[in-house]
Formats: C-alpha cells, structure tokens, sequence
C-alpha cells in the first residue's frame, strides 16, 4: 500500500479478509459510440486496477469484468457483466468492488440496493474514486444510498431532455429516424419521394393491388405470383442510400398500408412504450399500436403523398375489418394441427397454414 493510500481516512476500512478475496474493476460505457469515442473514460476506469493494486491486493487477484460495453446502466437485464458480479459477490469470491462512480454500476435504485444489500451480507467493500465504503457501515451505507439515486434521477433528467428535444423536432415534422420505402431523405433535413420511377410504381402498386382486391393477403399473393419487389433504401452502415429489391413481406405490406406518410401526412408517437406489454428477455419488446387520437404529433399534408387522406382511411377501416389475429371477435385461433406453422412453402419459404382443420379429418396446408 502506498503512503498516500495508506494516510487515505478510508484505508482502516481494508482488513486482511477483503484482500484474500478478489478484488473487481467493473467497467462500462453507455452506449457503442461513447466506448468508440470516449476512450478516456474508459482508460480511467482500467486505471482502478492499479488503485486496487496499491490498497493491497495483489495483482492475480484484481479481476476486471467489462462485458457491459456500450450497454446502458438503467436495467440488470441484458448485462451479463453485472449478473456476473453479482454471482461472485453470492459466491464469496469478492473482497471490492471497484468503480470510477456509482452510476458506472447501476442506474436503476433497484439493481443498485440489490447489490448493497449483497455486499453488506458477505462484506464486501465498494469504492470508486473519492474513496472506500463499507456497506455495513450505517454512514457509508446512507451515503452509498443517496448516490444510488442520484444516479437514477441523473438517467430520468437526462432521458427527459432528450425526449423533449425530440417531441419539439417531431412537431415540427423534422424528425425521421427511419425513411419509409419509396422515400429518400433531403438535404433540408426532410424527406422526399424516391427518384426511382420503378420504385414509386412498385409502392403505388401496393396500393392499388389492395384497393382492386380487397385483401391485404390478396395482394401480397399477387406480388408473389408475379415475382414483384420493392426497391429499398439502406439507412444505415456503409452502404447508406443504395437501392436493394427486395421481395415484400405480409408485415411489410401491412405496415405500408397502415403508415400515414403514404397519405401526406407527419406523424410521431404511433408505437408508444409500455411497461406492461414488456416481455422479460426481449428488450425492444412493449410497444404497442396506439390508435391516431393518442399520437404524440400529426401533421397533415407536411410531406409527399401516394394516396389521398380519404383512402388511407378506407384502408385502415378495411384492415380492421379483415383482421383476424388475436383479440379479434373473428379469430378463430391456431388450427389443432401438428404441422401448422412448422410447414414452409415450397416458393416464398414461409410459415404455412392449416385450412379446413376443423371440419375435416385430412386438412389442407395454404401459404398466405
């Protein structure tokens, strides 16, 4: 131990148990672009090795767990590294933990006082850069305590901020973090129709194929039946604005129909979060479709249009009506079949489903 470590008031805190445990560097950036570009940040949390090093603990025994790089500090889910942590910590295993500041562990009180409450059972010391804490210490636990929240309430201020600079944009219909299909971006920020002739037929197509049959899976099988593909545009990568053709999707069909740009009209907030819809594991899971009185922002006649308001409308009410998935008074549920779903069509390679399963003894397998 260095002089200056060893005068530090909190080096009294260190006892010979906690150095014959290990003691863990956890290190972790927020996002990919700050472990891309902060690199920093990240060189002062490696750093803590040496500062482990000096309080006493030998070099084979300082572990360093950053396998939470560029993944946000607001949910234990999805955060191998700080599972990992805390199973040492249950293990006995641990002696410290180390962390440049207490938001680099957590930013959720919940996850953060799941580890106090660890700590303080099998005594395991907490430190970062102003000092060492002992968990079972009444003083440095309401200390470690208030930075929890602090934390937490840092990540809500921050993540209000930002919503409200994107709400402000949005309103103004300047907000586009993805342009549909037969859309390109403008120089002034906003969006216009696509310059390929082909790609606007194929996307007017769309909709007048639906408007003709009545049936968005219809359509879709006419796109099929006849080898026609949409021209995209990548929006992202290194590739960033080529034209792809691509053969459409039943989902991609559905949402081009549903989509209010094709009408003229800007709108944000149509798949707001909700905590309760969320499901455990998937992490972009819990938006739902919320009905246009409840969209954040709409904007009529802000950009191009393929249709008027009127048939966007028509084909809203017409997708209700044929709808038939779940919650729908006409659903009718999977059919009793082993095969169905599992069976996949010989042409487009999707899912197939049963027909007649109910009333017959031998049903038919159909693709959509």
């Amino acid at each position: 131990m260095s002089r200056a470590d060893a005068a530090s008031p909190s080096a009294h805190k260190i006892r010979p148990r906690h150095c014959d445990r290990l003691a863990v560097v956890y290190v972790r950036q927020s996002t990919p672009q700050q472990v891309a570009g902060n690199r920093e940040s990240a060189d002062l949390q490696y750093q803590l090795r040496r500062r482990a090093v000096a309080l006493g603990w030998a070099d084979d025994r300082v572990v360093v767990i950053d396998d939470d790089q560029g993944i946000s500090g607001a949910s234990v889910e999805n955060r191998p590294g700080f599972q990992r942590l805390l199973a040492e910590v249950s293990l006995g295993h641990v002696g410290v933990v180390f962390g440049r500041e207490m938001s680099r562990l957590s930013r959720s009180c919940k996850d953060w006082y799941q580890l106090l409450e660890l700590c303080g059972l099998f005594q395991v010391l907490l430190a970062d850069a102003d000092g060492v804490y002992d968990p079972t210490d009444p003083n440095d636990r309401m200390l470690l305590g208030l930075r929890g929240m602090m934390s937490e309430a840092e990540v809500h201020v921050l993540k209000a901020r930002m919503h409200q600079g994107k709400l402000n944009k949005a309103r103004r219909g300047e907000l586009f973090t993805c342009v549909p299909v037969g859309y390109v971006g403008s120089p002034d920020g906003g969006i216009a129709m696509d310059p390929d002739e082909q790609v606007r037929s194929a996307v007017s197509l769309v909709f007048a194929k639906f408007a003709e049959l009545g049936s968005l899976t219809k359509a879709h099988a006419y796109f099929a039946a006849n080898d026609i593909q949409l021209g995209l545009r990548v929006y992202k990568g290194p590739g960033k604005g080529r034209l792809e053709w691509r053969r459409p999707r039943r989902s991609g069909l559905y949402e081009m129909l549903r989509h209010p740009i094709y009408a003229g009209a800007y709108a944000y907030g149509r798949s707001p979060f909700d905590p309760t819809r969320r499901v455990a594991g998937k992490p972009k899971s819990g938006r739902w479709n919320a009905p246009p009185e409840e969209w954040a922002c709409l904007l009529r006649d802000a950009v191009p249009a393929y249709i008027p308001w009127e048939q966007f409308e028509a084909n809203r009410r017409r997708l209700a009506a044929n709808d038939r998935g779940p919650g729908s008074k006409k659903a009718t549920g999977r059919a009793p079949t082993l095969l169905n779903g599992i069976v996949r069509c010989g042409r487009c390679g999707r899912p197939m489903g049963a027909r007649n399963a109910r009333a017959s003894a031998n049903p038919r397998y159909a693709c959509d």
